[in-house]
């Protein structure tokens, strides 16, 4: 028994990385934050993406225009925006809507939830793998917030 348990134990030491390799291991672990006037502005200390050598996270967008100014309409105009700035910032990190692999939405009333899909089906024809979620509230009293992780 023991000795199963030490030849485990040793199989799973093998497997860290060596002194070889480990500076490379960090150096592939570099981000770069993502910010683009073409898509709207952060609301607090984040950035608009983080772009890491493996995949770009885009933080949530909300209908909001380049300028700030909240897009009003119906949930699928608010939802084109949302998408629209993720278009903006993921081309800003060299990528594209085509890349995404993940999506998160929120809706503030899950009565938006076939309107929003909708659009939605739009912009992801190639249909990556997505949550959607009913939330309390979201930032300045939107209806919908978008997030997204894609590859470079």
């Amino acid at each position: 028994m023991f000795a199963i348990v030490a030849r485990r134990s040793l199989s799973l030491y093998s497997q860290l990385p060596s002194k070889r390799t480990l500076p490379r291991l960090i150096h592939n672990m570099s981000f770069t934050p993502v910010y683009t006037d073409k898509a709207a502005p952060v609301a607090g200390p984040y950035s608009q993406a983080i772009k890491t050598p493996t995949t770009i996270y885009c933080s949530g967008q909300i209908p909001c225009d380049a300028q700030g100014n909240l897009v009003e309409g119906t949930i699928q105009e608010k939802t084109n925006a949302c998408i629209a700035n993720l278009k903006a910032v993921l081309e800003e990190a060299g990528s594209g809507i085509e890349k995404v692999v993940k999506v998160n939405v929120f809706l503030t009333d899950m009565a938006n939830f076939a309107s929003m899909n909708e659009e939605y089906a739009k912009w992801f024809t190639h249909k990556p793998a997505r949550s959607c979620v009913a939330v309390k509230q979201l930032p300045k009293g939107v209806d919908v917030e978008i997030e997204c992780i894609a590859l470079p």
